[in-house]
């Protein structure tokens, strides 16, 4: 098992990343866009294959990394489901588990810092973002923070964990890396309260300074989607309601990239053939399925996923690989919805 956390001291932000073994994949979580060659340079040291960035909320204190290592690796990219930023890979709500070969994480949504803020379980830990912090917890002064959400969020959720659960924060000030569920309970001073009411005001009596980077941060981690107009002026994308009407014809291969869950909880297209967006290197090189397939598909292979990000990159990667008759639906299985396209449920 590899396990690293590796520390920003400009935003004192932690960034974790996790893989099954060497040679296999990996994901991280609240990657800080200052340190990607760093992260870059650990993958490729350790032969990993990074397939997911994900972000336990907006970040006010620092750039984040997923637009970066998304452009860097076409990885896929995730934050929780309530999240206003203009495009990711993937929107995850509780409960829903993000996995990679050997390795799954339980989102836990836990507003209060930032309405659209996330815990992520793994095994015996929890990565706990801004929401619970070493012996403090994430402000909630700004982005639309509550702190009745954030109680509730503690003393509803992260609290109700084993004691033994190891906590695993977005941020440190004071040099500590780790700490317990049961050593917050303890010794964590904004957790001994009596009550939300008695929580709600410790929180608004704090008086704290804005962070330094505010005012660019946020702005930039509110719009990391792929800039998609090169795809569009190419030609290589089409909407939902021109799929419907190709779907009513003469069939193309129509590709579903989402993960088994996305696919479980949320519908597919009929008539969609699924092929996980971490398999499709394997599917377009030679002597792959999609490769063998293409040249057979008449109207050729339509990608999607669910708002368009990875099938946008799926496409721009079948192109280089000779697959020239490959678009995708833009907006992905969202705009699908919107559209009133039919839906079939697993």
């Amino acid at each position: 098992m590899i396990f690293r956390q590796i520390f920003d001291s400009e935003s004192a932000t932690y960034t974790y990343l996790l893989a099954p073994h060497e040679g296999g994949e990996a994901l991280i979580i609240d990657p800080v866009a200052q340190k990607v060659g760093q992260y870059l340079t650990l993958l490729d040291e350790l032969d990993l294959r990074l397939m997911k960035a994900i972000d336990t909320h907006v970040h006010a204190d620092h750039i984040s990394g997923l637009a970066a290592l998304r452009d860097a690796t076409r990885c896929i990219t995730v934050i929780g489901a309530d999240a206003a930023v203009d495009c990711v890979s993937r929107r995850v709500a509780d409960g829903e588990c993000i996995e990679i070969d050997g390795l799954a994480l339980r989102t836990l949504q836990t507003p209060g810092h930032t309405p659209e803020s996330c815990c992520f379980l793994w095994e015996n830990a929890v990565f706990t973002g801004d929401t619970l912090l070493i012996r403090g917890t994430g402000r909630t002064d700004f982005q639309n923070g509550s702190a009745a959400a954030q109680y509730d969020s503690l003393f509803k959720k992260l609290l109700t964990l084993p004691d033994a659960t190891l906590v695993y924060p977005g941020h440190d000030y004071r040099g500590n890396t780790v700490s317990t569920i049961g050593e917050e309970k303890r010794f964590n001073p904004r957790l001994q309260v009596a009550s939300k009411k008695d929580y709600v005001g410790l929180m608004g009596d704090l008086h704290l300074a804005d962070p330094k980077m505010m005012d660019v941060a946020v702005p930039a981690n509110l719009t990391p989607g792929l800039d998609q107009r090169d795809i569009d002026r190419h030609g290589w994308s089409l909407d939902a309601r021109r799929l419907q009407k190709l779907l009513a014809g003469e069939k193309p291969l129509l590709i579903d990239l989402r993960d088994r869950e996305e696919r479980a909880r949320h519908g597919v297209i009929p008539g969609s053939t699924h092929i996980p967006y971490g398999d499709l290197d394997n599917t377009i090189g030679p002597g792959g399925l999609l490769n063998k397939l293409a040249p057979a598909a008449r109207r050729g292979i339509v990608f999607y996923c669910a708002h368009g990000e990875r099938s946008a990159m799926a496409v721009t990667a079948s192109r280089q690989a000779g697959l020239g008759r490959a678009v995708h639906l833009a907006g992905g299985f969202d705009d699908w919805q919107r559209q009133g396209g039919a839906v079939e449920r697993l």
